[in-house]
């Protein structure tokens, strides 16, 4: 069993990269689906919507270069075709979806199964002794749990 650059056993760091390239899959899906939530949104909620899903998309895009990134990090090869994403990922595809409540719906859905596996990703980090991949776990579990509970506050 070798140790890889970042000082962590091979062995542990193949299954860090199995573990992000399910998030980088399910963050692939999430991104999509808010890029079509920001071009298809309607009715009254359309202004306040549309901008928070680019906000969205954007922060996404971001997490999604970080793991990708990571990943290569460990040694590893980012998933990078839709097949891909497709297949791995847990999130939902929300297609022609402009209704308000039913978009936001959508996002606190994603961010929820995205959730679950940053938490078993950072288990796993901490095992390990994979303190980058524990820091950015933490931070993206802090963060998506502060929007999840203004997602809620927003639908009542």
């Amino acid at each position: 069993m070798g140790i890889i650059l970042s000082g962590l056993k091979e062995e542990d760091a193949k299954k860090l990269v199995k573990g992000l390239n399910d998030l980088l899959a399910n963050f692939q899906v999430y991104y999509q689906n808010l890029r079509g939530l920001h071009w298809n949104i309607k009715g009254k909620k359309f202004f306040e919507l549309h901008v928070k899903f680019e906000e969205l998309y954007t922060d996404s895009q971001e997490k999604i270069d970080m793991i990708a990134e990571r990943i290569l990090t460990l040694q590893g090869t980012p998933l990078h075709t839709f097949e891909d994403y497709v297949n791995v990922s847990k999130v939902r595809v929300g297609k022609n979806i402009s209704n308000d409540v039913e978009s936001v719906e959508l996002v606190r859905e994603s961010l929820s199964k995205l959730l679950i596996i940053e938490r078993e990703i950072l288990d796993l980090a901490g095992e390990v002794g994979d303190e980058g991949t524990n820091a950015m776990m933490s931070d993206f579990i802090s963060e998506q749990e502060k929007t999840i509970w203004m997602l809620n506050a927003w639908l009542g």
